[in-house]
């Protein structure tokens, strides 16, 4: 060895992927009748638009050839993108694997069955720009879904406006345009892709809706059923409490402790006022009806809710999914 040193040279920085104007994201899963025809309709919209694009297919375990099917349209367009999971995560980490793999400073997101019209991206886009809005999401007002579908999601719709104080008409709707910003600050795991604009309001982003056309499904079949009804409920449970008490968990909790507590004490100080008068309550089921309220009410509703705090403010998106293919 001659003892000279090795010459290093700079290790040359990785750039950055450009920012584009645009990006549409479309979960899919089981649409390989589609996801073509869709890819081919976005493109034309937003090339009129003269806007930089992306179009990025997240495949969330198809097993019907959708992700050939996407391939192909790559192949054919390279603004079209493929974000393939191992499996079937859900809608949500989906679209968390969507946020973190497109590069648009507006993300528009849409359903991939071409019930949603890519013609109305325009108005989307019109809406955050002339309404200053950082949130709009698409209210499908004239629905052509059975009515197993539609009416418990008027009602669902309706308990979420109510309870969450958000004006908005459709929660479910998939169809929604994001500046990026508001992505950047909002963690999305479980089945709360629904909330993005409740969480979103909650953070001070100006969220508003445009009504939007629904068109029928001509191909495939719904990936939902009934059980979304009552996670929803859950879930709609899980964002009013990560959004008004995270920070103040003691006005949730004391408020039920004291209800709890104060049952229980009124119980058994009626029944010590019975236990003073000579009467026997050795075998009262009442005595340990007001203790278990005193103690065991509490116990398990606030293990349950600090479980869900913990799991928010903890949570990470990557963990959420894993990727089998990325065509960037």
């Amino acid at each position: 060895m001659s003892g000279q040193p090795i010459p290093i040279r700079p290790v040359e920085p990785t750039p950055e992927p450009a920012e584009l104007d645009i990006s549409v994201l479309v979960p899919v899963r089981d649409e390989a009748e589609t996801v073509e025809t869709l890819a081919v309709r976005v493109a034309d919209v937003l090339a009129r638009l003269g806007k930089s694009f992306e179009i990025v297919f997240v495949d969330d375990g198809s097993g019907d050839g959708t992700p050939a099917r996407v391939r192909r349209a790559r192949e054919r367009d390279p603004r079209v993108k493929l974000v393939r999971l191992r499996r079937n995560f859900g809608k949500a980490a989906a679209l968390s694997a969507g946020f973190d793999h497109s590069t648009g400073r507006i993300i528009i997101t849409m359903d991939g069955d071409l019930q949603d019209d890519p013609d109305e991206i325009p108005r989307f886009l019109a809406a955050l720009e002339e309404r200053e809005l950082d949130l709009v999401s698409g209210w499908k007002r004239r629905r052509h879904d059975p009515v197993s579908k539609t009416v418990p999601s008027r009602l669902f719709n309706w308990v979420t406006r109510e309870l969450a104080q958000v004006d908005l008409h459709d929660f479910n709707c998939g169809f929604k345009a994001y500046r990026r910003e508001v992505l950047a600050e909002i963690a999305v795991y479980g089945e709360l892709h629904r909330y993005i604009p409740v969480l979103a309001s909650r953070r001070g982003f100006a969220v508003g809706e445009i009504e939007v056309t629904h068109h029928p499904r001509r191909h495939g079949t719904s990936k939902y059923g009934w059980d979304r009804f009552y996670k929803g409920l859950l879930d709609l449970i899980t964002v009013l409490f990560i959004t008004r008490y995270t920070r103040r968990p003691l006005h949730l909790f004391g408020a039920i402790g004291l209800l709890l507590l104060a049952t229980g004490f009124g119980i058994d100080a009626y029944l010590a006022i019975l236990w003073f008068g000579g009467q026997h309550l050795g075998n009262r089921p009442l005595l340990q009806l007001g203790v278990l309220m005193m103690v065991l009410g509490i116990q398990v509703l606030t293990t349950g809710l600090i479980g869900e705090m913990i799991t928010f403010k903890n949570f990470r998106r990557r963990d959420s999914y894993s990727i089998k293919e990325w065509l960037e």
